[in-house]
């Protein structure tokens, strides 16, 4: 993770900022910086979208392949996830830097995401035991200013939100065996039900309080952070703590409730922003990448 070297007197005004619930850059404790979504920003993708928060930016890529599905679950299809640290994102990420934290990433996001109570997987499932949709999920860490894993899930969410998969059409040939198809029509596709998917929420604990989408001045000064997947109704589907220091059970339930309360307000906001700039169609503007 990038990190930055704090003085003592800045840990101090940073310190006393946050138990006023005041921080360095004008915000509350639980407060996001600004950010901005594009979706189908990458054309040889099935869904695509790119995500900065305040100054880290995130792009992701869906492919979606046919696969065989799991042994164990014969009637879902599965998602995969690469995180790749670009080094131009922080110096550190330079050389094999990068491949640590990717790997954390990709663990993380494997436990937030691929499970039935998070994305329908069933609705993946092309015939039962035989073949099914696999949705590769590669996320470019493009630059790091603090809170990776918040950005990163609000950029799956959108594009996810944002992939289209092509119609299948299964035939039996001469010899009983099954030939599938699928539809050219960019028009004839399936679209994922994303209103499930959870959206991240990391809290730093800073001092004797915690804080929301910390920077990374903020991240230096915090002794540990729990991180919390929490869905449109404020359901927690996984926590996990980080960092070397510890928390009492008083400060878990605090932080829990926190994110619960924050992650669900997080929610509408993204899709109504997600479905008016799907609603505009060509007529969107175009920015950033394709700009």
């Amino acid at each position: 993770m990038a990190t930055v070297q704090v003085s003592e007197a800045e840990k101090v005004y940073i310190l006393h900022g946050i138990r006023d619930d005041l921080r360095v850059d004008g915000r509350g404790c639980e407060d996001y910086r600004h950010m901005e979504i594009e979706t189908d920003v990458v054309s040889n993708t099935d869904g695509s979208a790119k995500v900065t928060l305040g100054h880290t930016a995130v792009l992701v890529g869906i492919k979606a392949e046919i696969g065989k599905p799991r042994p164990m679950v014969p009637k879902e299809g599965y998602l995969e996830f690469f995180v790749d640290c670009s080094a131009n994102a922080t110096p550190e990420f330079e050389g094999r830097g990068g491949e640590e934290l990717g790997t954390e990433l990709s663990n993380t996001l494997y436990k937030v995401f691929n499970n039935k109570k998070s994305v329908d997987l069933r609705s993946l499932c092309i015939s039962a035991g035989e073949h099914c949709w696999v949705l590769y999920v590669d996320v470019l860490l493009l630059q790091c200013d603090g809170n990776l894993y918040d950005a990163i899930s609000i950029a799956i969410k959108a594009a996810l939100f944002n992939t289209k998969i092509p119609r299948v059409h299964i035939s039996s040939d001469d010899e009983g065996g099954k030939e599938i198809e699928l539809s050219d029509d960019p028009y004839d596709c399936m679209r994922l039900n994303v209103e499930n998917v959870p959206c991240i929420v990391t809290l730093c604990k800073v001092g004797h309080r915690y804080v929301v989408d910390a920077t990374l001045q903020e991240k230096a000064c915090s002794v540990a952070s729990l991180i919390i997947s929490v869905t449109h109704k404020g359901t927690v589907t996984c926590m996990r703590k980080v960092g070397g220091g510890s928390l009492d059970p008083e400060s878990v339930y605090e932080m829990t409730e926190a994110g619960k309360r924050v992650g669900k307000t997080l929610h509408a906001p993204l899709m109504k922003l997600l479905q008016e700039e799907e609603s505009l169609g060509t007529k969107r503007q175009k920015v950033g990448f394709l700009g």
